[in-house]
């Protein structure tokens, strides 16, 4: 139970892979190794190593045994697996949990496998590519699944298709999202699906430092900037590292927004509704209600209609003395909003731990324009914290 007690914990875990070759991408680290990645990963904050132990990838069953002499972690050993003497084999190698892939074993096999795995001490990673597949892993009573995006006969990713099965799957399992996470917002993406972490080889193993890389996708707070009217703010947002960008349609903001624009795929879109959802497609909602005209104090975000994150914010155009003291005692993610700047954000963020930092105004040249200096500092200033 180390590998899956090790992702059940609170937020989003992340397993970091060990990979020299991807079939998909070619040469990704050829001279990877072992040892010296999974003891830096540990300390970069993975909650399990994933090694691969496939030729076809590079890897070796010797590889995890070398990162096991570098890293307490829980070690998962990745490969296409079929027999009870090769998950011996990984045990004795230092593995704590190995992968089964549904696409290439009968649910008997599986059974077969899953029950020697418990008794040789592994856990298993029981990965899904499609709702069948799903559905076989909760039936079969898989404690851990991997929802993973990339069609393995194509090697083509389908992260929509993914967040979907992992929305799908029940919360007393303990999910994995797999594939095609490079950023953190779509990290995150994957967290408000439902994931309990992420798996994440090719993006850490192209970056010039993984460790730093894998660091990157799991940091928190995420940072928005909000009020955004003009492409060029988005891209200026974008490149200043900023990992939600806002889009206000409410009607009675200066701030307002002509549509929810097209963000890159390192950013999420939040369109800002208040009173109801009435346009405007995106990837989040950020709803409050209307109070005497204007907008509530706090408001939620959603996700497909779900509420994933409480929003605190102050009252429309006043100050609230109680705003961090409140928003220190919420419970779940907490979105701070209101007030906040790049003089502020990083002492904010120190007394509240949010999950995101939302600024708008204090970036602004004038209602709608922002000032892509400040808009650099506040991102900066709240990734310093």
């Amino acid at each position: 139970m180390r590998f899956r007690d090790a992702l059940a914990g609170a937020g989003l875990s992340a397993i970091a892979e060990v990979q020299r070759h991807s079939p998909a991408a070619g040469d990704l680290r050829p001279d990877a190794e072992p040892a010296r990645l999974a003891a830096s990963f540990e300390r970069a904050g993975a909650a399990a190593v994933s090694v691969l132990v496939d030729a076809r990838f590079g890897g070796s069953v010797a590889d995890l045994a070398a990162a096991r002499s570098a890293s307490s972690l829980p070690l998962l050993g990745k490969g296409f697996f079929s027999t009870v003497d090769e998950l011996a084999q990984l045990r004795r190698a230092g593995a704590d949990a190995v992968l089964l892939l549904l696409r290439d074993l009968n649910d008997e096999r599986v059974r077969k496998l899953m029950e020697s795995a418990t008794e040789l001490g592994l856990d298993t990673l029981v990965e899904a590519h499609d709702a069948g597949e799903l559905e076989r892993a909760l039936r079969l009573g898989a404690p851990v699944i991997g929802v993973n995006a990339r069609d393995l006969d194509t090697f083509e990713i389908d992260s929509r298709a993914q967040l979907a099965l992992v929305e799908q799957a029940p919360r007393d399992r303990v999910v994995v999202a797999e594939s095609g996470i490079g950023s953190r917002a779509q990290g995150a993406e994957a967290e408000l699906a439902g994931a309990d972490a992420i798996l994440v080889g090719s993006a850490l193993m192209r970056a010039p430092d993984p460790a730093e890389k894998l660091a990157e996708l799991i940091s928190r707070p995420l940072v928005k900037v909000c009020g955004l009217t003009r492409e060029e703010d988005v891209a200026a947002a974008a490149d200043a590292g900023a990992d939600l960008a806002g889009f206000v349609l409410a009607h009675e903001t200066p701030r307002r927004a002509p549509a929810v624009l097209p963000v890159p795929e390192t950013m999420l879109s939040v369109a800002v509704h208040v009173g109801e959802i009435t346009e405007g497609e995106a990837d989040l909602v950020q709803l409050y209600a209307r109070e005497n005209k204007h907008r509530a104090r706090d408001g939620v975000l959603l996700r497909a209609g779900r509420k994933v994150a409480q929003v605190v914010d102050r009252p429309w155009r006043e100050a609230d003395p109680t705003h961090l003291e409140r928003a220190s005692a919420a419970e779940g993610r907490v979105v701070l909003a209101g007030g906040l700047s790049p003089e502020n954000v990083q002492e904010a963020i120190e007394a509240v731990h949010p999950w995101a930092v939302d600024a708008s105004s204090s970036l602004e040249t004038s209602p709608g324009m922002k000032d892509h200096t400040r808009v650099r500092a506040y991102v900066e200033a709240a990734r310093c914290s």
